[in-house]
């Protein structure tokens, strides 16, 4: 690529805002232009509005750069938002008309009819709906972080055995709560059972991202997933109990060697942020465990482990990934590259 993209990150002061800025630093592609953020932000220096919370300082390059209000004219065609729900919908959609590209980690347009939920590894095919937007430009959705790395492990299990049901139980670390996030009095020692809204959406979104584009349509995948979902004391890594059912029953060995040697779009074509392998399959009884193996794959694989038989379902097993890399910021920038790489970025 002769010269990198301009992009901006809508949402830049939050969570997964301070992610974007740190994955997106050294780019190949991608090169940070412009700031935003709400309007109590606007015109401050990022390091004066922004309440860091990365194990990296703040680029030194950025750390002065004022700070637009979302919403405002950009240059940037690409813009990476991490925005708050409550706010962005009708920002993306403006930004859209106008002819941006929108790569959002919101839930707002996950589920309507014309915008994808992309994993790139899973369905990339469906970034085609995007020509059938209202839009100059186009929104394009990654999922819920916790269903993230649930798609990817079901996605070349479904293709082979066919998917009746899933049961899942999480454990979902604060960060995906953004900041400040649960009370420490709510948190510390303490498990909380129940995220707002979040059981519908883990319990919907994976049938979208499985299903087949057929014409101007995303014809969901046929199973049903059942979640519970929960709050624990840890800052990053979301951890899955996952229950399977199948058409056809497979071995908890086949199910190893499909999952272990899995590749797809991202690692065929080396996209700078892609994992080489997107699913790590441990043998360990003890593993995946979120302080020793988030950071694998710079936080961009799905950790597998404890794959056996369910004496309900066929399968069981444990998955983790690293909720604000893979299941945000990241899944957002390897969305874009993808995007980009297909030809779809003029």
């Amino acid at each position: 690529m002769e010269s990198k993209i301009p992009v901006a990150i809508l949402g830049a002061t939050g969570t997964v805002g301070q992610k974007f800025v740190l994955l997106l630093q050294n780019h190949p592609w991608f090169e940070i232009r412009e700031l935003a953020a709400s309007p109590r932000s606007a015109n401050k220096a990022y390091k004066n509005a922004c309440s860091w919370k990365q194990d990296k300082p703040i680029p030194g390059l950025l750390r002065d750069k004022p700070l637009l209000e979302a919403g405002a004219r950009l240059s940037s065609r690409i813009l990476f938002s991490g925005m708050d729900s409550s706010v962005a919908g009708p920002i993306e959609e403006d930004y859209a008309s106008r002819g941006h590209i929108v790569i959002s980690n919101s839930k707002n347009h996950r589920m309507d009819p014309d915008v994808p939920i992309i994993i790139p590894e899973v369905n990339p095919d469906h970034f085609e709906i995007t020509k059938k937007q209202r839009f100059i430009g186009a929104i394009i959705t990654n999922s819920n972080c916790a269903i993230m790395p649930v798609a990817m492990v079901l996605a070349p299990l479904h293709r082979v055995f066919k998917v009746k049901w899933v049961q899942l139980s999480s454990m979902q670390a604060v960060s995906g709560a953004g900041y400040p996030g649960v009370p420490s009095y709510d948190i510390l020692g303490n498990i909380v059972p129940f995220i707002e809204g979040e059981e519908s959406k883990v319990e919907t979104e994976s049938q979208k991202i499985l299903g087949q584009l057929n014409g101007d349509v995303i014809e969901p995948a046929n199973f049903i997933v059942s979640a519970q979902c929960n709050r624990v004391p840890l800052i990053d890594g979301h951890t899955i109990n996952l229950s399977i059912k199948f058409e056809e029953k497979p071995s908890p060995r086949q199910v190893r060697d499909i999952l272990g040697t899995w590749k797809s779009l991202p690692q065929k074509k080396k996209l700078p942020t892609a994992p080489s392998s997107p699913i790590i399959v441990f043998e360990e009884e003890n593993r995946p465990q979120p302080a020793r193996d988030i950071l694998l794959e710079n936080g961009m694989a799905a950790c597998v482990g404890r794959i056996r038989e369910c004496p309900i379902g066929h399968i069981k097993m444990v998955v983790l990934s690293h909720n604000t890399i893979r299941g945000a910021a990241g899944a957002a920038i390897l969305n874009a590259e993808a995007y980009v790489s297909l030809g779809y970025f003029q």
